[in-house]
């Protein structure tokens, strides 16, 4: 009998916001579900997405995904499209959407969507960041770090 494995896979990457660990620093993840139309899933499907400028906000009591730009899929009658940078609400529990709007309260604090992805079993899904805004400095620190790190593992292999 074959063995589970014990690594979660992220499954499907349809859209990612590399630069958000640049500029924030993300002290919490939360893993998220998306309501979306079918045209916005095939879209997604195709890999066409892009969540660079997007951000999540609290509004009466829901949390919402702003600025995703999802294009519109090709093969869909224009009845039934979807508004391309559009809303669409985030799936949350009560208790970590409480914790959330707290945490936003906070000086600094962001809701910043890191990854939209499609997990195992073909549900699409958001990993939203509870980041700290950098300042340019932090920045700066955190690239000598990383190239710290690089010049510390190259110098590990040589030595043997």
């Amino acid at each position: 009998m074959a063995a589970k494995k014990d690594k979660k896979s992220t499954g499907n990457v349809a859209a990612q916001n590399r630069r958000a660990r640049h500029d924030y620093a993300i002290l919490e993840t939360l893993e998220c579900g998306i309501v979306l139309m079918g045209s916005e899933v095939k879209s997604l499907r195709e890999g066409r997405a892009s969540i660079g400028e997007s951000f999540a906000s609290e509004e009466d009591g829901e949390l919402w995904l702003r600025n995703a730009y999802i294009p519109e899929y090709a093969g869909t009658n224009k009845v039934f499209s979807h508004e391309p940078r559009g809303p669409r609400k985030l799936l949350v529990h009560r208790r970590e959407m409480a914790k959330l709007a707290a945490a936003q309260q906070r000086k600094g604090m962001t809701l910043v969507p890191l990854k939209i992805y499609f997990n195992d079993r073909g549900i699409a899904k958001v990993l939203l960041g509870l980041g700290e805004g950098k300042k340019h400095h932090d920045k700066r620190q955190s690239l000598k770090e990383r190239d710290w790190g690089r010049q510390k593992a190259r110098l590990m292999r040589e030595k043997g």
